[in-house]
């Protein structure tokens, strides 16, 4: 018997240096195809899906901050950096048949729609892919902070953070052997370990929303499917 998913509605966290693959900048093309296929499988199984895409591919306004820039100029260029990955990830899936929707933010009309969260949640029950880009459109919040703030905006079940790493680790399992992973943490426990799950701020609201949060690799063909039809994988937070 073919398994049933057990969401209704998800909201997908890419980070921007996911669709620079192996160049480590800008857009890898191939793996914005690669992520698109994977979005497509999910679909196909008639879930509504939203995407918040971050920009540190193209523009971190942290860091340029951290070197001089002013902080505000440095968010609002990062921001304007998730459009131009939010436009790529539109063209792919819409070359494989999804429909979608990229809705920004900050308003430029010519190619996105405003943020009007009505009309993300009719595109959605329409089966159209709806893409969140430009953040919140507000300097000091990241795209983790959008993305649990868009996800309880349009009631979705979960928010699934794609990393390179197959979940939460006690320290980067690229860097360290030794480093064990996490089934499953409170959000109080991510808070207090430090753990680079998403940032303060994001896992604050989740924990005053008793949202949870999926970390998982999206590098592994699959693996997006066997998360939202109950397989267990990745490291899951929530309250206990």
């Amino acid at each position: 018997m073919d398994r049933e998913p057990i969401y209704r509605r998800i909201l997908l966290k890419i980070s921007g240096e996911a669709l620079a693959g192996e160049r480590g900048y800008g857009i890898d093309p191939e793996v914005v195809r690669f992520i698109a296929g994977e979005i497509r499988a999910v679909h196909a199984l008639g879930l509504q899906i939203a995407v918040v895409i971050g920009g540190g591919n193209i523009f971190r306004g942290l860091a340029a901050s951290t070197k001089g820039m002013d902080r505000s100029s440095a968010d609002y260029m990062g921001m304007l950096a998730t459009v131009i990955n939010g436009l790529a990830l539109q063209d792919a899936l819409e070359k494989i048949g999804i429909d979608t929707r990229v809705q920004t933010a900050i308003e430029m009309r010519e190619i996105a729609e405003p943020f009007i969260r009505r009309r993300a949640l009719r595109h959605l029950e329409k089966g159209r892919v709806v893409l969140f880009v430009g953040g919140t459109g507000n300097p000091y919040f990241s795209t983790d902070t959008a993305a649990a703030l868009r996800a309880m905006e349009v009631g979705a079940d979960v928010v699934f953070k794609a990393t390179r790493v197959d979940g939460v680790y006690t320290a980067d399992p690229e860097k360290d052997p030794t480093a064990t992973k996490f089934e499953e943490l409170s959000y109080i426990e991510v808070l207090s370990k430090q753990l680079e799950v998403m940032d303060s701020t994001a896992i604050s609201l989740c924990m005053d929303n008793r949202f949870p949060i999926v970390v998982f690799n999206l590098q592994q063909r699959g693996r997006l499917k066997g998360l939202v039809l109950g397989e267990k994988a990745g490291t899951i937070v929530r309250g206990r």
